[in-house]
């Protein structure tokens, strides 16, 4: 776990008094359990480099997963272990090749207790 953690890198946010929205979003080709993963985050002290956050993708994907919640929660922690971001969110979907069912998505949102900004989230595509 922590290897895995020491491969993401944070700067400083360059204005903590705005509220602003980050989308990184990839591809995770070796995974077992998701074709592509998006994370979007409202910064509050640190910032995610987007490079970091590829070679971090690289490393996931490599793991094997017992299901695509599990990706998504370990992602979720992770991240938010690093940066604690105002608001963050991570979503995934999976094709399923040998069933019925098409595409398997996870979307999972965590927040900083007593954080809103109504005008925002209401700007932001829903899922």
């Amino acid at each position: 776990m922590m290897e895995r953690r020491a491969v993401l890198q944070v700067t400083d946010n360059p204005d903590r008094s705005l509220d602003y929205v980050v989308t990184l979003a990839g591809k995770l080709p070796a995974c077992n359990h998701a074709q592509s993963i998006m994370l979007r985050y409202i910064p509050d002290r640190k910032i995610l480099d987007a490079a970091a956050f590829a070679k971090y993708l690289e490393a996931v994907g490599k793991a094997k997963w017992d299901s695509p919640e599990d990706l998504a929660v370990t992602v979720l922690t992770d991240v938010n272990n690093e940066i604690i971001g105002r608001w963050m969110q991570i979503s995934l979907s999976t094709p399923d090749e040998h069933s019925p069912i098409t595409t398997h998505g996870v979307v999972l949102e965590d927040r900083q207790p007593g954080w809103d900004n109504p005008s925002l989230m209401g700007r932001l595509e829903r899922i």
